[in-house]
């Protein structure tokens, strides 16, 4: 079309579908920074200067025009649909020739002259072949070389980070202690919790979970020595007492103060079947000593 100008082009955006995303906001801003390169105080020496100042403000009040900016974008559209049809024209055109261009080598070349290309393609493609399996060879000779060393130092590694990731969780587990109390009162925070079990040493988690009639969490000591000292201990408030059981039994070593009490009171279904029944009957003894000294 002759005179057609781009006014996306003329304002430095991209032309085509993309432009249809482009924002008021987005065209003033490029409009900007084009005024200020093409501006004719900046451009002395330029001739054309001027020209070229008007034709950005006339993209520019195109663009910004709601009305004009719909019609110029169906323009392109069109045009872009007139080029599409065009090439895929074009292109049946040319594959139109180069079939009838190729219908009349082969009418007027020797019988075996189409045969001979194809003889060399099998005859490369077949050395190809050859050369790949020499390779593969050559490289499966010397991995055989280190398979059995290799394999030795893996089953070694690997043996080495098992024995790792079970001692690992067998002392986080040691340094985890199980807390109940009932769902009476203001009850218990995390922070609350952490304050409370400070006192045996750092706390570095706390896990709340409730229902209707009873609260627990999982408290998680930065040391063994931290959850020994917390163990089967009268803390909290008097009024709500927390009963403390470790989620798993320490070494023995570990446990040397503990196990007087233990001696006194049995421990073998803290942690089983047995544990509820347990847990119950311990709070209902601390409640009674709550009640005694109001």
């Amino acid at each position: 079309m002759e005179g057609f100008v781009d006014h996306y082009l003329v304002l430095g955006l991209p032309s085509g579908e993309e432009a249809l995303k482009f924002t008021e906001k987005e065209i003033a801003k490029a409009y900007k920074l084009k005024a200020l390169d093409l501006h004719p105080d900046k451009r002395p020496d330029d001739p054309d200067a001027h020209e070229k100042f008007q034709r950005l403000k006339t993209s520019y009040e195109v663009l910004k025009d709601e009305k004009a900016r719909k019609l110029f974008d169906d323009l392109l559209r069109i045009q872009r649909e007139k080029q599409q049809k065009k090439t895929q024209v074009d292109f049946k055109r040319r594959k139109l020739m180069s079939d009838l261009e190729g219908r009349e080598r082969s009418a007027f070349s020797p019988p075996d002259s189409a045969a001979r290309p194809h003889d060399e393609e099998e005859r490369i493609a077949r050395k190809l072949k050859e050369e790949i399996e020499r390779i593969r060879a050559r490289h499966a000779k010397k991995k055989s070389g280190f398979e059995t060393q290799e394999s030795g130092v893996n089953e070694k590694k690997k043996e080495e980070r098992s024995g790792a990731g079970v001692s690992g969780v067998q002392l986080d587990k040691e340094r985890m202690l199980k807390v109940s109390w009932e769902t009476i009162g203001q009850g218990y925070t995390a922070g609350r919790l952490t304050q409370v079990f400070s006192e045996f040493g750092k706390v570095e988690d706390v896990v709340i979970r409730s229902t209707k009639k009873k609260c627990s969490a999982l408290i998680v000591m930065a040391t063994k020595d931290g959850a020994v000292a917390a163990t089967r201990t009268l803390c909290g408030d008097l009024s709500n007492p927390l009963l403390v059981v470790p989620l798993q039994k320490a070494a023995q070593s570990d446990f040397q103060t503990a196990k007087k009490s233990a001696e006194a009171e049995p421990q073998s279904n803290i942690v089983g079947a047995g544990y509820q029944a347990y847990e119950d009957a311990v709070m209902q003894r601390l409640r009674k000593a709550a009640m005694n000294q109001k």
